[in-house]
């Protein structure tokens, strides 16, 4: 192995480059586009860059908020929330529901987008989104450092309990990922990727 030229730090000590690149090194990832409602019955919606899912069975998902934000707090208050998926030609409104606005602000009407009741939560979702999950919260957990000090980041776990697909995603029983063209965050403050269908292959585990 030829070894390579490598550009070290620590992060406590600053990485020495123009942007932070841990967010681009962990790369691409899924948006947690959350929709939530706090206990007035104001709306709210709102992109988060870490964001996935952690368990099967139940299924669960979780996204971390830096800062105690809207989204957070709502869940606090109402134990529900919904996930929408992000994709390319829903890109601009997912961007517009990122500004920075009062909490009585309905993103949904600022976007241009259509607010759908849930079946099970009383949170609405993303009419134009493809797929939505609808979560009851399962934990809020503060974030702490190796050395047990609180970090000002929140990991909310949800359970899924009800699924909303768009039937044009699901070809022969199997849910076509890339039909969707979901859009996946990247580094910097607004790099994203595009998956497209071309972009994917298939291995199948040695087990």
């Amino acid at each position: 192995m030829t070894e390579k030229d490598l550009h070290f730090y620590e992060p406590s000590k600053g990485h020495g480059l123009r942007h932070d690149p841990f967010n681009a090194i962990i790369a691409p990832r899924p948006i947690g586009w959350i929709s939530s409602r706090d206990a007035k019955g104001h709306v709210n919606l709102a992109p988060y860059s870490f964001f996935n899912a952690f368990a099967y069975v139940p299924p669960i998902i979780g996204f971390s908020s830096t800062h105690w934000k809207d989204s957070v707090e709502n869940i606090q208050q109402t134990g529900e929330f919904v996930w929408n998926l992000a994709t390319m030609d829903l890109a601009k409104q997912m961007n517009a529901t990122a500004a920075h606005v009062a909490p009585e602000v309905d993103e949904f009407k600022l976007a241009g987008l259509t607010a759908v009741p849930g079946k099970l939560v009383n949170v609405p979702r993303v009419g134009e989104s493809p797929v939505a999950f609808e979560c009851k919260v399962s934990d809020i957990v503060r974030l702490k450092g190796a050395d047990g000090k609180e970090a000002n980041a929140w990991l909310t776990l949800g359970e899924v309990v009800a699924v909303h697909i768009d039937k044009a995603m699901i070809k022969d029983g199997v849910y076509q990922t890339a039909a969707a063209r979901p859009i996946v965050r990247a580094g910097r403050r607004g790099d994203y990727f595009e998956i497209k269908p071309e972009n994917m292959f298939e291995m199948i585990r040695p087990d």
